[in-house]
């Protein structure tokens, strides 16, 4: 039988359990800390907050923990509104935004890990500058050879309607850290969520560059490392569907070799 071995450092211990405050309704929260400072294995650190003198979200929570408790505690966060993916961490073994999931859908202790198969910065960051570079790497901007218009780019009600579904993508990463392809392959597959951002480029009715951004995905690693398990469309906190997205591209890179 083949025996794995975990690198030094990478198990995870118990941690400490803070002192809980007084209250009728308190819920306890199992927090992931690791800091590259201290050269010690990660560990979870359990917390208790009294859901009586706190938000209704997992985000309130941890911020409430940070000002009250424990101040080294690190994440990220920004508008607390669900549209930046500032705060996307795995909360309950699944992959969400800490700011529009609610406490009450939990049951038991709260859970929180940072994204899997992430290298970590510090406790609940994940180092997502691989993530961001692929991203630029499609070049999600608009390309025209035409000559810039005086004022805007024209686009039918129709067109536009055609970006419903892909525009809202928050970049949080939660479709391509739940993806085992991009788990194992992330250096070269792109993983959904950039996918989805590339094929929103490639059905813009203002973009002159399809045949360019086709070349670009036409590899065995860059788009068809997806073996469409929907893991990713499960996990998407928008809603969103990258799964039928790269499947439109596989089959527009099928269309124009016909």
């Amino acid at each position: 039988m083949v025996e794995f071995t975990l690198p030094k450092k990478s198990r995870v211990k118990k941690g400490k359990s803070w002192p809980s405050p007084e209250g009728k309704r308190l819920k306890e929260f199992k927090i992931y800390r690791w800091s590259p400072d201290d050269y010690k294995n990660p560990q979870v650190d359990t917390y208790s907050v009294d859901l009586d003198k706190c938000g209704p979200m997992v985000l309130d929570a941890i911020i409430k923990i940070k000002n009250e408790q424990d101040p080294t505690l690190t994440f990220r966060r920004s508008c607390r509104e669900g549209i930046c993916g500032s705060c996307a961490m795995n909360i309950d073994g699944t992959n969400t935004l800490a700011c529009t999931k609610a406490i009450d859908e939990i049951k038991g202790a709260v859970k929180i890990y940072p994204l899997p198969h992430m290298p970590v910065v510090k406790d609940l960051v994940p180092d997502l500058t691989h993530f961001y570079a692929q991203h630029r790497s499609i070049e999600p901007w608009l390309k025209t050879e035409t000559p810039e218009p005086e004022r805007e780019w024209l686009q039918s009600p129709e067109d536009r309607e055609l970006l419903d579904g892909l525009y809202e993508c928050v970049l949080c990463a939660c479709c391509s850290t739940s993806c085992p392809s991009y788990w194992w392959n992330g250096d070269r597959y792109l993983g959904p969520a950039i996918l989805q951002q590339a094929y929103r480029w490639l059905i813009d009715s203002r973009d002159e560059a399809t045949g360019e951004r086709l070349d670009n995905l036409e590899d065995p690693f860059r788009l068809y490392r997806c073996h469409t398990i929907l893991n990713c469309t499960k996990a998407c906190p928008k809603d969103l569907n990258p799964a039928r997205s790269i499947a439109q591209v596989k089959k527009m890179l099928v269309e124009r070799q016909v």
